[in-house]
């Protein structure tokens, strides 16, 4: 009876052990978890929820779901919750439902969300800054509410991917600037909510939408509403400035983007909607006859030109000049007739082999635009410059001919200006020394341009506009009027403006935020190669801001580069840079393990003025970081001892790991961040006070040596 007894309950301990093993979560979800525990505070309205340990998927901790040992679901909606949403989002790998909303959540929105999300809604919090550049990245998803936030500044071309977006809704934020092209490549898109921001110019990229909702009231857009947009079932577009009189006339032919569908106003004749690609041969004589069409129509036009062209050319007097003249045009008219017979053929050709793969004009063809050069054009047709284009003769008024008084900087590439425009706006413009870009770099100019304004994140200069005028090249940015973090830490003789202990670690987290954003966010990865204080700008309340993102790739690895550039930036150089020219990702860390030594010393990194062993900031620090007591005598003296002895420590310590002489040692900027993050955290915890992630979460009275917490 006892064997029997003993036969019955192993089977039953046999499955609670599977069930278990089963249940035990992935441990890179357990500790994402337990970092947005921390980051919003530890909320004891979050039951089951632990800051260390646990199994999330076994012990049904609240709003989380699971699949197998995997995070699938986070709901966390309307529980009262403050703090921040953390730094390890991107670390849920299977999260398909991410739902915040109706919280308290305040600070930016991560750069790095979870990358296969199919449902976000971050709706009703205090979000501010603008969306992460990573959206782009994550190709499933379905549904994204941010609504009812703080965010602001212009949408960035952040949809060229999502095909799958159906639901989107940016409501009752600060969004401004024009509409984004990629929006209108969301062909799958049905819900479409932008009312109550500051969104300006024209709602024409809309026009092929298939949407069964638009709210796009309460904005500052102009112009017409396009007629196709007047058709949708559930449309708003009051509280904006179109205008209400007749529409301007179509151009004899716009192409419609691939796949949208509509009348053709170069024939009059209504196009059927292009069935889904079946190759059927009555689809394909279809499209092929409307095609004939078009270029019938064209032909005759030619025709008519040619024409009027032969009667005018009769009535010029005979003569000398005058014959010269007509056969010059009739060589002219010739040759265009002869072009055009021959792109009528291969355009013929094309229908012939394959209807489905026509492709709309280029944009410099539909408005005759002018390009700077074949390899520009070609290359900005396939990425579209975002930025403003401003005149030559706009900038010289702005800066008074780039006098010397408005003169506020100097680098390799050339000289920054204070431009001042006459609506008030105060921006910075960088003046491109000609003899710095050769002319295959020349060629390059529009592409970085290109790249650089689409570059999106709080602690980057953002790049506004430029100029590619009579040979010269600029380019616009924001213009910060606290100077570089170089100066303030070197130069600066005002004892108000001294960089405080918090200070200082905020500006090493906002630029290791931007680091990570460029190296392990924009794909692909952007290296700086010219990091250093002189390129951190600061605004008015200290917030930093990279500065030079993006235009190494107008100063590759070249002897020119090495002689100018180098012997400005030595001190920040990484070792294999010094030896070898090769710069990587990890070179940019090198650099940033040095300016946190600036921030810790207020030293420069070379310095011929202090004594042989102490010039160079690196060999003279290192031997010290772990070394306490010699650790508190290489601080700043200007902090007058104002500094947490713990916050301190930890500081060193990763200044350690970036400055290691080996680059495969060094770490990536997502753990710098962490660990800046992390030393936060614990100063929160130890105080008692607000977790924001943005700003040190205690203060040290300038004259209270008393309040030192950690």
């Amino acid at each position: 009876m006892g064997l029997l007894l003993r036969m019955g309950v192993l089977p039953f301990w046999v499955l609670f052990l599977l069930r278990v093993v089963r249940a035990a979560t992935d441990q890179a979800d357990v500790g994402a978890l337990q970092v947005i525990y921390n980051s919003l505070n530890q909320p004891p309205q979050l039951t089951g929820w632990k800051t260390s340990g646990g199994d999330p998927c076994g012990e049904s901790w609240l709003g989380v779901s699971c699949s197998g040992s995997s995070v699938v679901s986070i709901k966390i909606s309307g529980l009262g919750l403050n703090g921040t949403m953390g730094y390890a989002l991107a670390n849920f790998l299977s999260l398909r439902t991410l739902d915040l909303s109706n919280n308290n959540i305040h600070d930016t929105i991560p750069y790095q969300l979870p990358p296969n999300v199919t449902y976000l809604n971050l709706a009703r919090n205090n979000l501010s800054g603008n969306l992460p550049y990573s959206i782009t990245t994550m190709l499933s998803l379905n549904y994204m509410n941010v609504s009812h936030n703080l965010l602001s500044q212009p949408i960035g071309d952040l949809f060229l991917n999502l095909n799958g977006l159906s639901v989107l809704d940016l409501s009752f934020n600060n969004f401004t600037g024009d509409l984004p092209n990629s929006l209108g490549l969301l062909s799958n898109l049905s819900t479409l909510d932008m009312q109550n921001n500051q969104l300006t110019g024209s709602v024409n990229v809309l026009a092929n939408l298939s949407l069964n909702e638009l709210n796009i009231a309460n904005n500052h857009f102009t112009g017409w509403i396009p007629q196709k947009l007047v058709g949708i079932p559930n449309l708003l577009t009051e509280g904006n400035n179109f205008n209400t009189g007749p529409a301007p006339p179509p151009p004899p032919y716009t192409p419609p983007p691939p796949g949208s569908t509509g009348k053709n106003h170069g024939t009059g004749a209504s196009a059927h909607k292009p069935s889904v690609v079946n190759n059927q041969s009555g689809s394909k004589r279809l499209a092929a006859g409307a095609i004939v069409g078009i270029v019938m129509g064209s032909l005759l036009v030619a025709v008519v030109v040619l024409v009027g062209l032969v009667l005018c050319l009769r009535k010029i007097p005979k003569g000398g000049h005058a014959k010269e003249t007509a056969i010059s045009n009739s060589l002219e008219i010739h040759s265009l007739g002869s072009v055009a017979n021959m792109e009528i053929h291969e355009q013929m050709a094309k229908v012939d082999q394959s209807v489905t793969s026509l492709k709309p004009l280029s944009a410099d063809k539909m408005t005759g635009e002018r390009s700077v050069s074949k390899t520009a054009a070609g290359k900005r047709g396939k990425s579209p410059i975002t930025a403003a284009s401003y005149t030559i003769a706009c900038l010289q008024t702005a800066t008074n001919s780039f006098s010397q008084e408005c003169l506020v900087g100097e680098g390799s590439l050339g000289r920054v200006y204070r431009a001042e425009f006459p609506n008030g706006k105060v921006l910075a413009v960088k003046k491109i020394d000609s003899s710095a870009l050769s002319l295959q770099e020349e060629d390059n100019f529009l592409e970085a341009v290109s790249n650089m304004s689409r570059l999106r994140h709080p602690n980057i200069t953002a790049l506004l506009g430029y100029c590619v005028e009579h040979g010269q090249h600029l380019l616009v940015y924001d213009f910060y009027g606290s100077g570089t973090l170089h100066d303030m830490l070197h130069f600066t003789e005002d004892s108000t403006k001294i960089l405080t202990w918090n200070a200082r670690v905020r500006i090493a987290l906002g630029t290791a935020r931007a680091l990570e954003y460029l190296h392990e966010v924009c794909l692909p990865s952007v290296v700086h190669r010219n990091f250093k204080s002189a390129n951190i700008l600061l605004d008015d309340e200290l917030n930093p801001h990279l500065s030079d993102c993006g235009l190494a790739a107008l100063t590759p690895n070249t002897e020119r580069q090495v002689s100018t550039q180098m012997l400005d930036s030595f001190g920040y150089s990484a070792p294999e840079f010094a030896m070898s020219g090769t710069y990587t990702v990890k070179s940019d860390v090198y650099s940033f393990g040095v300016v946190m030594l600036e921030l810790l010393t207020g030293r420069k990194p070379l310095d011929s003025s202090r004594q042989r062993s102490e010039q160079s900031l690196v060999r003279w620090a290192i031997p010290q970081l772990h070394d306490i007591d010699a650790l508190a005598k290489m601080v700043d003296p200007a902090l007058k001892g104002m500094y947490p002895a713990k916050s301190l420590s930890r500081f060193a310590d990763i200044i350690a790991i970036c400055v290691q002489a080996e680059p495969e040692f060094r770490p990536p900027m997502s753990e710098v961040v962490q660990a800046l993050v992390r030393l936060m955290q614990r100063a929160s915890a130890n105080k008692r006070r607000s977790n924001d992630e943005t700003s040190l979460p205690y203060k040290i009275p300038e004259h209270d040596p008393s309040d030192l917490s950690i």
